[in-house]
């Protein structure tokens, strides 16, 4: 397992992964790094809030391109799932179960 250090939202994370997912979960948090700064200033937000904000941009997102995704693939044979989507799905549900739980504990 490699430790990495990701920065999102000007804060910093360790977090772990399966050698050789390296360049692949960078190019995550750097997609969540933008969602976090989309979110406004990220100085001024909890580390939670910061994360619950960013989760709901990146659901917003996926949820969009799953319903644009929709009208053309129900008139075509049903393609095999990209595993690089389903890792991005994945690493945002974590994300978002995260961000939900440090939501809750601040209630």
């Amino acid at each position: 397992m490699a430790q990495m250090k990701l920065e999102i939202g000007g804060r910093s994370f360790m977090v772990t992964c399966q050698d050789g997912e390296e360049a692949h979960l960078t190019k995550l948090a750097a997609m969540v790094d933008g969602k976090a700064r989309e979110s406004g200033d990220p100085a001024g937000l909890t580390e939670s809030r910061m994360l619950l904000f960013t989760s709901l941009l990146l659901a917003d997102d996926l949820h969009s391109a799953q319903g644009s995704a929709a009208a053309p693939a129900e008139a075509s044979a049903p393609a095999k799932p990209d595993p690089m989507d389903e890792q991005a799905i994945a690493a945002l549900e974590k994300l978002a179960d995260r961000a939900e739980q440090l939501a809750n504990s601040l209630e």
